[in-house]
């Protein structure tokens, strides 16, 4: 009788934690559903950063899908309803921020790391294809003291 008991209240604990975590939406056209699933997996969770609102469990997430689905009802087309993320959350709510004053580093960051790359590595290569200094050149002045000293060391390896 206990191990009934325990089974019954193991079963209905588990089937109300999945119940609660499925949120079933219901739209009066495909159109509707076709855009709150865009914008579910095109606007990010402000609290999560990296994971769009659909993939989210976040509360934040649940209730910004809510929202979406309760304009995506009213009629509210794809862009009035990310204006409005925007204006409520800012622009880290969509995964392509628009070029601004303040985004600027973000999109012309990588570039200028490209160029700079770019220019230091064709800068350094041109500087040693560069001719030596007169002082550095070899003559037969250091040609012979080089010899001096391969013969020194030679007749000092001998004895």
């Amino acid at each position: 009788m206990k191990k009934w008991c325990i089974a019954l209240f193991a079963a209905v604990t588990f089937s109300m934690a999945a119940h609660a975590t499925i949120q079933v939406y219901e739209f009066d056209t495909l159109e509707q559903e076709q855009q709150f699933k865009e914008l579910g997996s095109t606007l990010r969770c402000p609290k999560c950063q990296n994971n769009t609102i659909a993939d989210s469990n976040a509360e934040l997430a649940q209730d910004l899908r809510h929202k979406v689905y309760e304009m995506t009802k009213e009629g509210k087309s794809k862009n009035e309803i990310v204006d409005y993320m925007i204006a409520r959350y800012g622009n880290f709510v969509t995964y392509k921020p628009p070029f601004t004053l303040a985004t600027a580093v973000l999109w012309l960051g990588p570039l200028a790391v490209v160029v700079l790359g770019f220019g230091l590595i064709v800068r350094r290569s041109r500087q040693s294809k560069q001719p030596q200094a007169a002082g550095d050149k070899w003559d037969d002045k250091k040609e012979q003291r080089l010899k001096a000293l391969l013969d020194d060391e030679k007749d000092g390896d001998k004895q």
